[in-house]
């Protein structure tokens, strides 16, 4: 049985999808529900970071109304997303409130990326609530190395979300950024034990998102690097696999598995675009990689309808641009983007 909640949020009938310049349909919402985490990846944030008050954030009767909006205008699938979004305190009404979505066919899919350090207290309320795919973010087996990668995590705690996520049904994909001279060489052990296991497996290239302590340049493996070093332990084979995200797929011959690839430097993934991302703020980012933004708080705030909302809604998807302009500069070693990916939700 599907659970329920107390949110209740006003909701109109929109009469047409949002639809950008280019002729993409937006059924794609990223919507961080916190800025928070209980890691501090060196990839993503620095250690010592400067969080949003609590008074600036949606509440969660606002997150489902901004969400239940986009929903009314043609949004399909919705992952929920941070920094880490099962810290945020009563999390689970969110989830409960958007399911009534899944149950009326209105929408296809509700979708989770966690570090899973909550998975083991929160995964079987996920599956009632309809999650049926998660995406954990893990980047390498080694316990040490993993308290070195992300300061504060504990890959045990992390293994007993993955057992407790498999137990209540939920399908899994391990996203694993790859790290030069840290993570490359054990990439072929990532793959056979995810694949053993049933899941997925995704590598992405890191993103020049945000100051870090250190230079991205030292981080950065392109992905055609890494793919021409997996050769000599398996065969690629091509698939057309797709979930809706800008993974590129493969089939493991050996392994039977699937294998994914995010590249978000060597190989534009935006000619297909249909994503937008919404922050624990309300602040609507039509790329990740650009800075344009809109904010969706104050038309949320201002009236009971969504008629303002949705004004600024379609407003914002009228400048979503063809696509971003990551790079990693060699020379000032400064970020494309200036916000975290925890602002921003991944």
């Amino acid at each position: 049985m599907i659970l329920r909640s107390d949110i209740h949020a006003p909701e109109l009938a929109a009469p047409a999808p949002l639809v950008d310049p280019f002729g993409r349909a937006i059924s794609y919402i990223r919507v961080s529900v916190t800025d928070r985490c209980d890691f501090r990846c060196v990839y993503c944030m620095s250690e010592d970071m400067n969080f949003l008050p609590k008074r600036d954030l949606l509440t969660l009767e606002e997150l489902d109304r901004l969400c239940s909006a986009f929903v009314a205008r043609g949004t399909r699938k919705i992952r929920v997303t941070g920094g880490e979004p099962l810290v945020r305190r009563n999390i689970m009404t969110l989830f409960r409130s958007l399911s009534r979505h899944l149950d009326s066919g209105a929408l296809e899919e509700i979708t989770v990326t966690t570090n899973g350090s909550q998975l083991a207290r929160f995964a079987g309320e996920l599956a009632a609530c309809g999650v049926k795919r998660i995406n954990v973010s893990m980047d390498t087996l080694d316990a040490d190395k993993f308290r070195a990668i992300t300061r504060w995590g504990d890959l045990a705690r992390v293994m007993e979300g993955l057992d407790a996520a498999q137990k209540a049904g939920l399908a899994i994909k391990i996203n694993a950024v790859a790290l030069k001279g840290f993570n490359e060489d054990e990439a072929p052990k990532m793959i056979r034990w995810a694949h053993d296991r049933g899941m997925d497996i995704t590598f992405i290239e890191v993103m020049p998102l945000g100051e870090i302590d250190g230079a991205r340049i030292d981080q950065y493996l392109p992905l055609s690097q890494l793919r021409a070093q997996l050769l000599d332990h398996f065969t690629l084979e091509d698939s057309d696999y797709q979930t809706g995200g800008p993974a590129r797929y493969v089939r493991v011959k050996e392994t039977g598995g699937r294998l994914g690839f995010i590249t978000p430097l060597t190989h534009n993934f935006c000619e297909g675009c249909n994503r937008v991302r919404v922050t624990c703020t309300g602040t609507l980012y039509m790329c990740l990689g650009q800075e344009d933004a809109a904010d969706l708080r104050a038309p949320l705030r201002a009236s009971e309808s969504n008629e303002l909302l949705f004004k600024a809604m379609e407003e914002a998807i009228a400048r979503k641009p063809k696509g971003h302009d990551f790079v990693i500069d060699r020379v000032t070693r400064a970020p494309s983007v200036g916000r975290h990916m925890s602002v921003t939700g991944g």
